[in-house]
């Protein structure tokens, strides 16, 4: 099932946490998957990775690694030796090869995400929004803490309209660091 959302990663010009219009924002739309237990964890393992590469470089490239890693999840549901679906990948080459693909019917790693324009609309079909504000940094120093807001489910207007409309009247169901809200609103597995 779809669970539809839009990311917005803020890097703050002002550090007083107040949004202006010199905000550094990068936004992505993904498509499934949105509910906060996926979407959390997936922050958390993206920030692990960007903390132990000290490569994280602001919104921009925070949002495109983030979906790089989500496509990258997805790929191997086409690497299982099922005729109907499998890719020849022994190459990695072999994924930007179309003729590799002709029989597949809308693969997912293709497929999913947009990056979208903050000053545009948001789709008006999504079910969560996310904020993850990212603090001002050299990428040279110790990693620090991300913040992140969650919505409430379909707690905010629903319209193909100003995103920045959305954002702002939406209810927030978490509203701090990352590692708080994996605590607060993942389930630990058994």
């Amino acid at each position: 099932m779809s669970i539809r959302s839009q990311l917005r990663f803020v890097e703050r010009v002002d550090q007083d946490g107040e949004q202006t219009d010199n905000d550094r924002v990068a936004q992505v739309y993904r498509h499934s998957d949105g509910y906060p237990e996926s979407v959390l964890r997936d922050l958390a393992q993206l920030k692990e990775l960007l903390d132990a590469t000290r490569a994280e470089r602001g919104p921009g490239y925070t949002a495109a690694s983030f979906v790089f890693l989500d496509k990258l999840s997805t790929v191997d549901l086409y690497l299982d030796g099922d005729a109907d679906r499998t890719i020849d990948a022994t190459q990695p080459a072999d994924l930007l090869e179309p003729d590799n693909m002709e029989h597949l019917d809308q693969p997912m790693f293709l497929l999913g995400h947009g990056v979208e324009n903050p000053a545009d609309g948001i789709h008006g079909d999504e079910e969560y929004l996310y904020v993850v504000e990212l603090p001002t940094r050299n990428p040279f120093e110790e990693p620090s803490e991300w913040t992140v807001k969650v919505s409430g489910h379909s707690a905010f207007p629903r319209w193909d309209g100003p995103t920045d409309e959305a954002f702002e009247r939406a209810s927030w169901q978490f509203n701090g660091p990352l590692e708080h809200a994996l605590e607060e609103m993942v389930a630990v597995p058994a």
